[in-house]
């Protein structure tokens, strides 16, 4: 069996100072695509593909699959750039994707297969209205995939970058590179990366690393470590993703259900995934009305809050909402 290429990346104490944490947005939408053309891949985000492919009939994201094509051997780097921020807004992603100069794109758009679809031949006729196209496309698809499970992925990944952080204080920055996946070891001054294409050595030139911890990054870590400008990245998985979308087969606990009544307190053991009125009334055998009538009281009492994906209105559990089921205890 050939072995994967390696990537030796020279690490210089310019470097290490500028090792910073982000958390993406972009990112994440882009990466998804890949969950949803290659559901075999991805076994881990089912439940989201069961749940957002049908949602997504209505919505033309066929740009942003051709920018992301499947088996996926690179990404065109103009489409998800290193977040300027730890948190940045999608919005303010965007914005950089938009003033991506057209030379970059023309020479991201080269790294794709040769034979290109129609949207993809526009967008390298004319950069700049292709670009402003793609952030619509991608806005689109974000409302219906992305944005009803954010703050769920969110909380996740800045939890990803707490427990790196404690790594890194009890072990120093080589404990942290050294730990920070198993496709990654560091090694006297040298980050070895098993990367999925890309091989030789890389000298980072000062310009510092920045660490993303990814829902959907896969099984494998992503880099844009040989490309210059530009600011170096590592996007890697982040632990227990699976999670995210489990719906749990045990019960309210009869506590809460004390609390708050058994229906209401089932509708919110339900919400550990967003859902609307109508899959929770075929989930609980309910009509919509009266899921209506408890969701409302669930939400003037803070315990859960709606987003509109596309034509779908979705509920999910707020913060409150996740620490009462967290603190229910069984009896």
């Amino acid at each position: 069996m050939r072995e994967a290429p390696v990537l030796r990346v020279a690490v210089g104490v310019r470097d290490l100072a500028g090792v910073r944490f982000a958390i993406s947005p972009l990112w994440e939408v882009v990466a998804s695509v890949r969950a949803l053309r290659s559901p075999e891949a991805f076994p881990a985000h089912q439940l989201w593909r069961d749940q957002v492919a049908p949602r997504l009939a209505g919505v033309d994201w066929r740009l942003l699959a051709d920018l992301v094509p499947v088996p996926t051997v690179v990404i065109p780097g103009f489409v998800c750039p290193a977040p300027p921020a730890t948190l940045p807004a999608l919005e303010t992603e965007l914005a950089a994707l938009v003033a991506t100069p057209p030379d970059l794109v023309r020479a991201g758009l080269a790294e794709l297969p040769p034979a290109r679809s129609p949207r993809l031949a526009a967008l390298h006729d004319d950069p700049t209205a292709g670009l402003a196209h793609l952030a619509s496309v991608i806005d689109d698809y974000a409302a219906v995939a992305i944005a009803p499970y954010w703050p769920r992925m969110r909380a996740l990944l800045e939890r990803e970058i707490m427990v790196a952080a404690g790594r890194m204080a009890t072990d120093g920055l080589r404990g942290l590179l050294d730990g920070i996946d198993r496709h990654v070891s560091w090694d006297d001054g040298t980050l070895r990366v098993d990367h999925l294409t890309r091989a030789g050595a890389v000298d980072l030139g000062g310009r510092g690393l920045v660490l993303v911890p990814s829902v959907f990054a896969g099984a494998r870590v992503w880099s844009n470590l040989t490309e210059r400008p530009a600011q170096p990245l590592l996007r890697y998985p982040a632990g227990a993703v699976g999670t995210l979308w489990e719906r749990s087969a045990a019960p309210p606990s009869a506590a809460l259900a004390r609390v708050l009544g058994r229906t209401r307190a089932a509708l919110l053991h339900e919400l550990a995934v967003p859902a609307s009125t109508t899959e929770l009334a075929r989930r609980r055998g309910l009509s919509a009305g009266t899921v209506s009538h408890h969701l409302t009281a669930l939400r003037d009492a803070g315990l859960v809050g709606t987003h509109r994906a596309g034509r779908f209105l979705l509920y999910a559990r707020t913060g409150s909402g996740e620490a009462l089921i967290g603190g229910a205890g069984p009896g």
